[in-house]
């Protein structure tokens, strides 16, 4: 018998909150994380605005939750992974194992992704050490700092974890896929709790390799705060982000034997790819692929779709958006009038790769919980594409009591993740 799975605890830490109080917040605001970064400038970057946490403030942060010894075997992406993951165990009413315990929670795993980090400690250690001959001044920790696996597996030794422990990586669909993949795991009873989500830090080196693709926003150097511009018809690409959002989820059973504060059930999820045909390629979607994956999520959900209170989309900010709007107006083949309501987070912070899926989810959470939609800041002048819809696009914070969110991300690779959450109500 397939099991239900609920979210009981969150975590996140980007460029405009740490926490799920300053978050929250953040988007009720419309609070901006995105900066100019004279470092791209100076590297002669077109794109000079990222939404990120300065390296004197995670520093900071970091020092409150690792001993030394933990910090001179963690890079940027364990850092904020691992802070993110806590706050979620945290928040669900755990406790963090003592280090010098042999206690190990058999039933407890996590799925945590990343999409090109672990570049910058490979860039500005590992290559120009051995390329000058000093591959013994290293040190012993960088194989656990460039492993792929580097973030679930740091998070199962601070917390003890003995269940499932992995990492994946799809591209922009990474943190929503790993959420998927622990959701199934916890369904299928193979597990009681996971944390889920993804990282990804902030590397030149990764950003670099988008700047040259000419995909991300260079016409508001001078306005940072008004460059990732979603569903607008001045969109000139998306901005660069980092950070992590980790979801704990939990089997209902269980969190219903803790008394634990429940913020929704996850009722129907997939996942597919477009197999780069119909128009699908590494870096274009499948629009036949993406409504398939939202009308199967919506299916298991056993929902109609005009239930549906509202979309946290992809939404980079390129031009994408106007085919998503329009793929998700034909999956759920609804008339403009019956709509949802539709957001984009990456509006504030940035699209973040690997952890964009998750820290939108974490957003999701917190409208459910808090009765709000976050707006998308800079929509003003909605793409003609989108005019019909236009209604829809949250452009000011709405209060209002929110059931249904269903959150996409539609990755490079034609790989494609829709979940349908579901506010708690006991």
């Amino acid at each position: 018998m397939e099991r239900r799975v609920v979210v009981t605890g969150i975590g996140v830490i980007t460029s405009n909150g740490h926490g799920k109080e300053e978050f929250a917040n953040a988007l009720k605001q419309g609070k901006s994380g995105i900066r100019f970064r004279k470092e791209l400038e100076e590297l002669k970057f077109s794109c000079q605005v990222g939404g990120w946490i300065d390296k004197e403030v995670l520093d900071q942060k970091a020092q409150k939750y690792f001993s030394e010894a933990d910090l001179l075997a963690m890079n940027e992406i364990m850092i904020l992974s691992s802070i993110a993951g806590i706050d979620a165990w945290r928040d669900a009413g755990f406790e963090v194992p003592d280090s010098k315990s042999d206690y190990v929670n058999w039933h407890a795993g996590c799925v945590i992704g990343l999409g090109l980090s672990g570049i910058d400690t490979i860039a500005e250690r590992v290559v120009p050490y051995i390329d000058s001959g000093k591959v013994k001044r290293l040190g012993s920790t960088m194989v656990e700092q460039i492993m792929m696996s580097s973030v679930s597996a740091k998070m199962s030794g601070l917390l003890a974890l003995g269940n499932q422990v992995t990492s994946n990586s799809s591209a922009c669909n990474t943190g929503t896929e790993a959420i998927i993949m622990a959701y199934e795991r916890i369904r299928r009873g193979d597990a009681e709790v996971m944390l889920a989500g993804g990282a990804e830090s902030s590397s030149k080196y990764v950003w670099g390799a988008f700047d040259a693709m000419k995909v991300l926003s260079s016409r508001f150097n001078d306005q940072p705060e008004k460059a990732s511009r979603p569903m607008s018809a001045s969109a000139g690409g998306f901005v660069p982000g980092s950070g992590s959002g980790i979801l704990l989820l939990e089997s209902l059973e269980s969190a219903q034997k803790r008394n634990a504060k429940i913020y929704a059930e996850i009722i129907g999820a997939h996942l597919n790819c477009g197999g780069h045909r119909m128009g699908g390629s590494m870096t274009a979607p499948n629009s036949t692929s993406v409504q398939i994956c939202i009308k199967e999520a919506v299916r298991k959900a056993g929902i109609k779709p005009e239930e549906i209170d509202a979309i946290n989309g992809h939404l980079t900010a390129t031009m994408a958006d106007p085919i998503e709007v329009n793929n998700w107006a034909t999956a759920l083949g609804l008339p403009p009038e019956k709509f949802p309501y539709i957001q984009s987070t990456k509006s504030m912070i940035g699209h973040c790769l690997g952890a964009a899926g998750s820290i939108e989810s974490v957003a999701v959470m917190l409208q459910l919980e808090q009765g709000f939609l976050h707006p998308s800041i800079n929509s003003e002048d909605i793409h003609e594409n989108i005019k019909p819809y236009e209604h829809k696009v949250v452009r000011e914070m709405i209060q209002k009591d929110v059931r249904i969110i269903a959150k996409a991300s539609f990755g490079f690779g034609d790989v494609n993740g829709c979940i349908i959450y579901k506010k708690w109500e006991g």
